[in-house]
């Protein structure tokens, strides 16, 4: 999953999940993105610094980084999203945080500790591009965010309450 910062006409910045940066495009260009704080449908890619996952010692539970998988219209998780779910305590951010992780689960293949490797030969065309996630050293993150490869990181919550 790639989370893009948006910036609509009227100068706010948002964040919207999209599958990859073709369907961002995609749906910029049908109007489809709309800012989260005016409404405004006339948005592009803000510039943003990407980050991932922590290194391969930590427990794959906490966070796996995704890469692109595909929007589902209600489960974009904005800005405004995640403050709402704030606002409703600590079980409504759970909650939200665990519906992310069934969407990512749901639309992307684990690629475990080899996340480098294939969102590396996505990025350059020697894969197919498709939605992945998994983990990465700090290292590895770095010489991907160097190597421009777009991704993300998303807190990884248990499944169930424990």
């Amino acid at each position: 999953m790639i989370l893009y910062e948006m910036k609509c006409g009227q100068g706010h910045t948002f964040d919207v999940w999209f599958r990859n940066a073709d369907a961002c495009d995609q749906q910029v260009a049908a109007g489809e993105v709309a800012c989260a704080i005016c409404g405004d449908h006339t948005v592009g890619k803000a510039p943003m610094a990407p980050r991932i996952a922590k290194g391969r010692g930590a427990r794959a539970e906490e966070a796996p980084t995704p890469a692109p998988v595909p929007p589902q219209p209600a489960a974009e998780v904005t800005p405004a999203v995640v403050a709402e779910a704030a606002a409703q305590g600590p079980a409504a951010v759970m909650s939200l945080l665990r519906e992310m992780r069934r969407q990512v689960e749901a639309n992307a293949t684990h690629v475990g500790d080899r996340f480098a490797e294939e969102a590396r030969k996505i990025h350059y065309g020697e894969a197919e591009a498709k939605a992945i996630y998994g983990e990465t050293t700090d290292e590895e993150a770095a010489e991907l965010e160097d190597e421009g490869v777009t991704f993300t990181r998303i807190p990884w919550v248990s499944k169930h309450d424990t």
